[in-house]
């Protein structure tokens, strides 16, 4: 199971960076995603990093202000955000993708990632 943490309260244009961490297992086997998901709204996958060359996608909400990396030595996905927008405002969760696919794809489809655990709360606001 993973953990997103980092998360906060931050001004509008500011920076937040979230970690997604695992106990038991190693990340770079897997590709890993963000997905966040606001009240009333579905589950809106934002960005993953691939496991075998670590190719980067992201949803165009977020694409040139968000940057996803792998720290392997300390089995660690970043989420790097930046120029934060009031819509950002979610709770942020990281998965695994233990099988292969188009992962820009799959990134609309969260029903296919697995090992979710607890998310991590974003508030954008002034």
């Amino acid at each position: 199971q993973l953990q997103a943490f980092g998360g906060g309260l931050v001004q509008p244009g500011g920076s937040l960076r979230l970690s997604c961490a695992a106990s038991g297992s190693t990340l770079d086997y897997y590709a890993i995603g963000w997905f966040r998901q606001a009240p009333g709204t579905g589950r809106e996958g934002i960005s993953c990093i691939a496991s075998s060359d670590g190719s980067t996608y992201y949803s165009d909400s977020v694409k040139g202000r968000f940057t996803i990396y792998r720290d392997n030595a300390n089995n660690t996905v970043y989420l790097q955000m930046n120029s934060l927008k009031p819509e950002d405002t979610s709770v942020y969760y990281c998965a695994t993708r233990r099988r292969g696919g188009n992962l820009l794809s799959l990134l609309r489809l969260w029903v296919l990632w697995g090992d979710w655990g607890q998310g991590t709360q974003v508030t954008v606001s002034s």
